[in-house]
């Protein structure tokens, strides 16, 4: 089956890489609003299997047009419709934390599988949920890792001597997996709860990184803080150097800014979310998954 790929201007270079990568039609999808800012979404020349690329960072004001653009793509002929979000919103909220929250992983979950035949994501930050099948009920969910993309880029910046560090339990897994390739030793940090709504890493271990070179991994960088604290603890050890790498970058010039003073030099991430340090290109490993699936 001939397969195109469609995307909204946000993520045209990545789109674009990605088409490339699968020597595949790629198509924008137009945009307008009305007065009233209602969305006017057109789409074209849909194949038989669609591909859309649309990273749900910023989901509010996306959700709309992607549903359109689906229903769009369905109108024109598209048989099977995978979303592609590199990034994939809404995932922290896993459950009901006081009375009254909507636990919106779940409903945007059920939203993306009413209008998809497929999800393909990358590193979703789930927390209590065993997969992203539990996510988007009904439809083929795939969770593609950055892991080795990451390993490849930091290569060139890594010695045998560099210590990869996550700040928590919940890093361990992107920690171990960029390590593993690349034969360095891990460090992961604990978080210390200091009261109901302050939480602190603690590197209990952080005198490992005297007179050696640390790279920070993460699945997120959102504001920086918890990466800024790490690398404290890790200079005042002893670290020669620290770096950070992480698969989604969602902080803004002034956090990157903070990261930079902090002594964090350099910030690198993929490019799952348009950002000026996402210089790591994700097609590679998400073409990889397309094809092992059939769906190009």
């Amino acid at each position: 089956m001939t397969t195109s790929l469609h995307y909204f201007v946000a993520n045209e270079g990545e789109a674009r890489r990605l088409a490339s990568a699968l020597a595949i039609a790629c198509e924008p999808i137009d945009v307008r609003h009305f007065p009233d800012g209602e969305s006017l979404v057109r789409v074209s020349n849909a194949s038989p299997v669609a591909l859309l690329y649309c990273s749900l960072d910023h989901p509010d004001a996306k959700l709309v047009q992607v549903l359109l653009a689906a229903s769009a793509l369905r109108d024109g002929g598209a048989k099977r419709l995978v979303l592609i979000a590199p990034y994939l919103g809404y995932m922290r909220q896993d459950r009901s934390f006081t009375p009254g929250e909507a636990v919106s992983q779940n409903v945007i979950g059920r939203l993306i599988a009413s209008a998809f035949d497929a999800l393909i994501t990358v590193d979703p930050h789930l927390h209590r949920t065993p997969s992203l099948d539990a996510v988007v009920p009904g439809i083929v969910a795939i969770n593609v890792s950055a892991a080795g993309i990451i390993a490849n880029a930091i290569a060139a910046i890594v010695g045998t001597d560099t210590i990869l560090v996550g700040p928590d339990a919940e890093s361990r897994p992107w920690v171990e997996a960029v390590a593993a390739p690349l034969g360095l030793e891990v460090m992961i940090g604990a978080k210390v709860r200091c009261g109901d709504r302050k939480v602190e890493i603690e590197l209990h271990d952080r005198q490992r990184a005297s007179g050696r070179p640390v790279v920070l991994v993460d699945d997120l960088i959102s504001s920086g803080g918890t990466l800024i604290a790490c690398a404290g603890q890790l200079l005042d050890a002893g670290a020669t150097k620290v770096a950070a790498v992480a698969t989604h970058c969602l902080a803004n010039p002034d956090d990157l800014a903070s990261l930079a003073a902090s002594g964090i030099s350099p910030v690198l991430a993929t490019d799952t979310v348009p950002a000026t340090v996402a210089s790591i290109s994700i097609a590679p490993a998400l073409a990889d998954a397309i094809r092992a699936h059939g769906l190009a």
